[in-house]
């Protein structure tokens, strides 16, 4: 039963002047994001990560870079385009509330999985789930059963992500939030996933690594059912 943990970068300079970076070269974390990142590496660090995938964009692998150093030196590190930025097209580099006042602007928020942004690099945002779901997927299937990775990604495509895990339609995916370096935790079983945590900023994650074989029992579900009437709570078995 994989389990893949979310990241999203830290801020960057667009991030706080509310510019849609997209894929826009050259954008960076700004010493705010770098402290987010330093801080999300420590509280990764107790987790023994089989793998660190992240999206190619410099914002990501930047914050990549302070989760590998926080982690054993023979980490598997990749790079995996299915997890980056949307392709926004025309929408690049243009400030959020001059976008608020385009038409598309509207359909983006209440019917998102209508959306196609302008310009010939513009993409759906049905093709960006589409694509970044596919790729937790194939991860999963080649990391294999058991096993905790890390996904450093972007903002909507983890809202992405998390909706389709949560059975939700893209359309409602507006619904969710995720911050800068907050982790999100899917549990994927035969039956279904289960999202363990959603936009966490500061929670103790080392409960995610799994026990010894005898020891106590995990805090992920250990089968695909879910247990009725709420369980007894984390760290005290199902």
């Amino acid at each position: 039963m994989p389990t893949v943990l979310l990241v999203r970068h830290g801020r960057t300079k667009a991030n706080a002047d509310g510019v849609l970076a997209g894929w826009t070269p050259g954008v960076v974390l700004d010493d705010r994001g770098v402290e987010q990142a330093a801080n999300v590496a420590q509280r990764l660090a107790p987790i023994p990560l089989a793998a660190l995938i992240a999206s190619p964009l410099e914002r990501t692998q930047q914050t990549a870079d302070f989760i590998a150093a926080a982690q054993r030196a023979d980490l598997a590190r990749h790079v995996d385009e299915r997890f980056a930025e949307c392709r926004y097209g025309d929408w690049t580099g243009r400030p959020l509330k001059e976008l608020a006042k385009e038409p598309l602007w509207k359909v983006v928020q209440g019917h998102p999985s209508s959306a196609t942004f302008p310009g010939q690099e513009g993409e759906s945002m049905i093709a960006m789930q589409h694509r970044s779901v596919s790729a937790i997927r194939h991860w999963n299937a080649a990391i294999g059963d058991d096993a905790l990775y890390a996904v450093v990604s972007h903002g909507d495509v983890i809202k992405a992500i998390l909706a389709d895990a949560l059975g939700m339609h893209l359309d409602q995916f507006q619904r969710l939030q995720v911050d800068p370096c907050s982790v999100s935790v899917i549990s994927y079983t035969p039956l279904r996933p289960f999202v363990v945590r959603m936009n966490d900023l500061g929670s103790d994650l080392a409960g995610l690594v799994p026990p010894p074989a005898k020891g106590r029992r995990s805090r992920r579900p250990s089968t695909s059912d879910a247990v009725i009437g709420g369980g007894a709570g984390a760290g005290s078995g199902r």
